[in-house]
Protein backbone atom coordinates (compact mmCIF):
# COMPACT_ATOMS: atom_id res chain seq x y z
CA UNK A 1 0.00 0.00 0.00
CA UNK A 2 1.34 3.39 -1.03
CA UNK A 3 -0.16 6.24 1.00
CA UNK A 4 1.00 9.74 0.13
CA UNK A 5 -0.40 13.15 1.04
CA UNK A 6 2.16 15.92 0.78
CA UNK A 7 2.50 19.64 0.19
CA UNK A 8 5.61 21.57 -0.75
CA UNK A 9 6.76 24.69 -2.54
CA UNK A 10 9.84 24.85 -4.78
CA UNK A 11 10.28 28.28 -6.31
CA UNK A 12 7.10 29.05 -8.24
CA UNK A 13 6.02 25.38 -8.29
CA UNK A 14 3.48 24.25 -5.72
CA UNK A 15 2.73 20.55 -5.09
CA UNK A 16 -0.40 19.47 -3.24
CA UNK A 17 -0.87 15.80 -4.03
CA UNK A 18 -2.47 12.93 -2.18
CA UNK A 19 -3.32 9.36 -3.19
CA UNK A 20 -3.59 5.89 -1.70
CA UNK A 21 -2.96 2.96 -4.04
CA UNK A 22 -2.49 -0.78 -3.54
CA UNK A 23 -0.88 -2.19 -6.71
CA UNK A 24 2.26 -3.93 -7.95
CA UNK A 25 3.11 -1.08 -10.32
CA UNK A 26 1.76 2.44 -9.85
CA UNK A 27 2.19 4.72 -12.84
CA UNK A 28 2.72 8.43 -12.19
CA UNK A 29 1.52 9.97 -15.41
CA UNK A 30 1.42 13.55 -16.61
CA UNK A 31 3.13 16.14 -18.76
CA UNK A 32 6.57 17.56 -17.97
CA UNK A 33 6.36 19.77 -14.89
CA UNK A 34 3.29 18.00 -13.49
CA UNK A 35 5.09 17.00 -10.28
CA UNK A 36 5.95 13.37 -10.98
CA UNK A 37 9.67 13.57 -10.20
CA UNK A 38 8.99 15.82 -7.21
CA UNK A 39 6.84 13.10 -5.66
CA UNK A 40 9.39 10.33 -6.15
CA UNK A 41 12.14 12.60 -4.80
CA UNK A 42 10.02 13.19 -1.72
CA UNK A 43 9.54 9.43 -1.29
CA UNK A 44 13.31 8.92 -1.62
CA UNK A 45 14.02 11.63 0.95
CA UNK A 46 15.81 13.90 -1.51
CA UNK A 47 13.14 16.58 -1.05
CA UNK A 48 11.44 17.34 2.27
CA UNK A 49 7.72 18.23 2.06
CA UNK A 50 6.45 21.16 4.11
CA UNK A 51 3.51 19.12 5.38
CA UNK A 52 1.93 15.71 5.06
CA UNK A 53 2.91 12.05 5.23
CA UNK A 54 4.49 9.27 3.18
CA UNK A 55 3.80 5.63 4.09
CA UNK A 56 4.93 2.53 2.20
CA UNK A 57 3.41 -0.82 3.23
CA UNK A 58 2.60 0.55 6.67
CA UNK A 59 6.05 2.02 7.27
CA UNK A 60 6.08 5.80 7.79
CA UNK A 61 8.92 7.47 5.93
CA UNK A 62 7.73 11.00 6.61
CA UNK A 63 5.09 12.59 8.83
CA UNK A 64 5.24 16.29 9.54
CA UNK A 65 2.83 16.10 12.50
CA UNK A 66 4.78 13.44 14.39
CA UNK A 67 8.19 14.73 13.32
CA UNK A 68 9.19 11.57 11.41
CA UNK A 69 11.62 12.18 8.56
CA UNK A 70 13.78 9.14 7.87
CA UNK A 71 17.09 9.90 6.15
CA UNK A 72 17.39 8.56 2.58
CA UNK A 73 19.70 5.70 3.58
CA UNK A 74 17.15 4.46 6.14
CA UNK A 75 14.17 4.49 3.77
CA UNK A 76 15.19 1.40 1.77
CA UNK A 77 14.19 2.98 -1.52
CA UNK A 78 15.63 1.79 -4.83
CA UNK A 79 15.89 4.62 -7.36
CA UNK A 80 16.42 4.22 -11.12
CA UNK A 81 16.98 7.52 -12.95
CA UNK A 82 16.82 8.51 -16.62
CA UNK A 83 20.61 8.10 -16.75
CA UNK A 84 22.09 4.94 -15.27
CA UNK A 85 24.65 6.89 -13.15
CA UNK A 86 26.91 3.87 -12.75
CA UNK A 87 30.37 4.12 -11.19
CA UNK A 88 32.64 4.18 -14.28
CA UNK A 89 35.67 2.71 -12.50
CA UNK A 90 33.79 -0.35 -11.24
CA UNK A 91 32.76 -3.48 -13.10
CA UNK A 92 29.09 -4.31 -13.61
CA UNK A 93 29.22 -6.78 -10.75
CA UNK A 94 30.92 -4.31 -8.42
CA UNK A 95 28.36 -1.64 -9.31
CA UNK A 96 25.54 -4.02 -8.47
CA UNK A 97 27.10 -5.15 -5.20
CA UNK A 98 27.62 -1.57 -3.99
CA UNK A 99 24.26 -1.18 -2.25
CA UNK A 100 24.11 -4.85 -1.31
CA UNK A 101 27.21 -4.55 0.86
CA UNK A 102 25.66 -1.66 2.79
CA UNK A 103 22.72 -3.78 3.96
CA UNK A 104 22.95 -6.00 7.07
CA UNK A 105 22.92 -9.74 6.32
CA UNK A 106 19.44 -10.08 7.83
CA UNK A 107 18.01 -7.82 5.11
CA UNK A 108 19.78 -9.44 2.15
CA UNK A 109 16.75 -11.22 0.71
CA UNK A 110 17.36 -10.39 -2.96
CA UNK A 111 20.61 -12.03 -4.09
CA UNK A 112 22.93 -11.26 -7.00
CA UNK A 113 22.34 -14.53 -8.82
CA UNK A 114 18.57 -13.98 -8.92
CA UNK A 115 18.89 -10.43 -10.21
CA UNK A 116 21.44 -11.46 -12.84
CA UNK A 117 19.01 -14.12 -14.09
CA UNK A 118 15.98 -11.81 -14.11
CA UNK A 119 17.79 -9.04 -15.99
CA UNK A 120 19.93 -11.19 -18.29
CA UNK A 121 23.24 -9.81 -17.02
CA UNK A 122 25.40 -12.94 -16.83
CA UNK A 123 27.59 -11.98 -19.81
CA UNK A 124 28.14 -8.42 -18.57
CA UNK A 125 29.41 -8.90 -15.02
CA UNK A 126 33.09 -8.26 -15.73
CA UNK A 127 32.62 -5.35 -18.11
CA UNK A 128 32.88 -1.63 -17.33
CA UNK A 129 29.97 0.79 -17.90
CA UNK A 130 31.74 2.56 -20.79
CA UNK A 131 31.58 -0.65 -22.84
CA UNK A 132 27.82 -1.12 -22.40
CA UNK A 133 24.91 0.03 -24.55
CA UNK A 134 22.31 2.39 -23.09
CA UNK A 135 19.88 -0.46 -22.52
CA UNK A 136 22.55 -2.59 -20.83
CA UNK A 137 23.48 0.27 -18.51
CA UNK A 138 19.84 0.71 -17.48
CA UNK A 139 19.51 -3.01 -16.75
CA UNK A 140 22.57 -2.78 -14.51
CA UNK A 141 21.12 0.29 -12.79
CA UNK A 142 17.89 -1.61 -12.12
CA UNK A 143 19.90 -4.53 -10.75
CA UNK A 144 21.90 -2.25 -8.47
CA UNK A 145 18.68 -0.71 -7.13
CA UNK A 146 17.17 -4.14 -6.45
CA UNK A 147 20.25 -5.42 -4.63
CA UNK A 148 19.98 -2.49 -2.21
CA UNK A 149 17.03 -4.50 -0.79
CA UNK A 150 14.39 -1.79 -1.31
CA UNK A 151 10.88 -1.82 0.14
CA UNK A 152 9.87 0.13 -2.99
CA UNK A 153 11.45 0.70 -6.41
CA UNK A 154 11.20 4.17 -7.95
CA UNK A 155 11.71 4.40 -11.71
CA UNK A 156 11.83 7.98 -12.98
CA UNK A 157 11.52 8.07 -16.79
CA UNK A 158 14.03 5.18 -17.07
CA UNK A 159 13.52 4.82 -20.84
CA UNK A 160 13.67 8.49 -21.82
CA UNK A 161 17.20 8.31 -23.25
CA UNK A 162 16.74 5.03 -25.14
CA UNK A 163 15.71 4.26 -28.70
CA UNK A 164 12.58 2.23 -29.48
CA UNK A 165 14.39 -1.12 -29.60
CA UNK A 166 16.08 -0.58 -26.23
CA UNK A 167 12.83 0.68 -24.70
CA UNK A 168 11.06 -2.52 -25.71
CA UNK A 169 13.92 -4.55 -24.25
CA UNK A 170 13.83 -2.81 -20.86
CA UNK A 171 10.02 -2.94 -20.71
CA UNK A 172 10.13 -6.71 -21.01
CA UNK A 173 12.56 -6.91 -18.09
CA UNK A 174 10.44 -4.59 -15.93
CA UNK A 175 7.45 -6.82 -16.68
CA UNK A 176 9.44 -9.79 -15.35
CA UNK A 177 10.23 -7.87 -12.18
CA UNK A 178 6.56 -7.01 -11.76
CA UNK A 179 5.52 -10.65 -12.07
CA UNK A 180 8.31 -12.34 -10.11
CA UNK A 181 9.30 -9.95 -7.30
CA UNK A 182 7.01 -8.69 -4.56
CA UNK A 183 8.46 -5.18 -4.52
CA UNK A 184 6.02 -2.35 -5.33
CA UNK A 185 7.16 -0.12 -8.19
CA UNK A 186 6.36 3.52 -8.85
CA UNK A 187 6.93 4.12 -12.55
CA UNK A 188 7.15 7.72 -13.76
CA UNK A 189 6.41 8.48 -17.40
CA UNK A 190 4.54 10.74 -19.78
CA UNK A 191 4.25 7.84 -22.26
CA UNK A 192 0.81 6.23 -22.37
CA UNK A 193 2.38 3.18 -24.05
CA UNK A 194 4.76 2.55 -21.16
CA UNK A 195 2.14 3.23 -18.50
CA UNK A 196 -0.52 1.06 -20.17
CA UNK A 197 1.93 -1.83 -20.54
CA UNK A 198 3.29 -1.79 -16.99
CA UNK A 199 0.99 -0.10 -14.51
CA UNK A 200 -1.80 -1.78 -12.54
CA UNK A 201 -3.03 1.61 -11.33
CA UNK A 202 -2.35 5.13 -12.57
CA UNK A 203 -2.09 8.46 -10.78
CA UNK A 204 -2.72 11.36 -13.15
CA UNK A 205 -0.92 14.58 -12.20
CA UNK A 206 -1.18 18.09 -13.54
CA UNK A 207 0.32 21.32 -12.19
CA UNK A 208 1.25 19.72 -8.89
CA UNK A 209 -2.16 18.22 -8.22
CA UNK A 210 -3.59 14.71 -8.42
CA UNK A 211 -6.48 14.72 -10.90
CA UNK A 212 -7.48 11.04 -10.84
CA UNK A 213 -6.43 7.59 -9.58
CA UNK A 214 -7.44 4.22 -11.01
CA UNK A 215 -7.22 2.05 -14.12
CA UNK A 216 -5.53 3.77 -17.06
CA UNK A 217 -8.60 3.84 -19.33
CA UNK A 218 -10.77 5.26 -16.55
CA UNK A 219 -8.21 7.88 -15.59
CA UNK A 220 -7.70 8.98 -19.18
CA UNK A 221 -11.46 9.16 -19.73
CA UNK A 222 -11.84 11.42 -16.70
CA UNK A 223 -9.08 13.62 -18.03
CA UNK A 224 -10.59 13.74 -21.50
CA UNK A 225 -7.56 12.06 -23.05
CA UNK A 226 -7.17 9.06 -25.34
CA UNK A 227 -5.06 6.01 -24.50
CA UNK A 228 -2.51 5.69 -27.29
Amino acid sequence: MIDIDIQLQRGSFSLQAGFTVDARVVGLFGHSGAGKSTIVNAIAGVIRPARGHIRIDGVTLFNSKSGIDLPPEARRVGYVFQDALLFPHLSVEANMRYGYRLQPPSKRIIVLERVVELLGLADLLHRRPATLSGGERQRVAIGRALLAQPRILLMDEPLAALDAQRKAEILSYVERLREELGIPIIYVSHSTMEISRLADKVVLLSDGKCLAVGELATVMQKAGMNVM
